[in-house]
């Protein structure tokens, strides 16, 4: 959707990859590497399908939470989105979003760091927020393109960015590799 909003003809091609964070990986070295390989990933994928020329180009992205140096993932269950949310109550934390556009003689991936503000939440809130199901599958237990962006009280960086998406890079990354103008 937010290529969509660029003009950018494309096609989506998911790959499946392991997420888990390695034994000291920072949130920055981890985000960076995932979007990395899912740009590998998915021109091995282009390859062996018979879709891989000279002129194609991967776009992979990966985001996640960080808090105090702690990358976030999706929580466990209900108890594990209270205890996230919990922490980002009343504090900052930041979204990395990383980028990586990929061809079949280069690589280059770019990690943009938002820092986002969190309003207090009770408990109540905490628990009515997650018995709408969106915080389930999210990153830091929020969607601030959902229901969670309720209680964004500010955002210092890219918005697009803690969507999944930074715009501005993207575009600047696709014009290194000739996909714009």
């Amino acid at each position: 959707m937010l290529l969509d909003q660029m003009g950018i003809a494309h096609s989506v091609k998911p790959v499946d990859i392991d997420e888990s964070a390695l034994v000291n990986e920072t949130p920055e070295a981890q985000v960076a590497r995932l979007a990395e390989q899912k740009a590998k990933t998915a021109l091995v994928r282009l390859e062996n399908e018979g879709g891989l020329s000279e002129s194609t180009r991967v776009l992979a992205s990966d985001t996640l939470i960080a808090f105090n140096g702690v990358s976030l993932g999706k929580p466990e269950d209900k108890e594990d989105a209270r205890r996230i949310l919990s922490m980002l109550s009343d504090n900052q934390h930041e979204v990395l979003t990383a980028i990586s556009v990929a061809s079949t003689t280069k690589q280059v991936t770019q990690t943009i760091t938002t820092k986002v503000a969190f309003a207090a939440l009770t408990n109540d809130e905490i628990d009515a927020y997650w018995d709408t199901g969106e915080p389930a599958d999210k990153a830091g237990s929020y969607a601030i393109q959902g229901i969670g962006g309720q209680f964004v009280k500010a955002i210092n960086g890219s918005a697009s960015a803690v969507v999944g998406l930074p715009l501005y890079e993207t575009r600047q990354l696709l014009r290194e590799f000739g996909v714009v103008s």
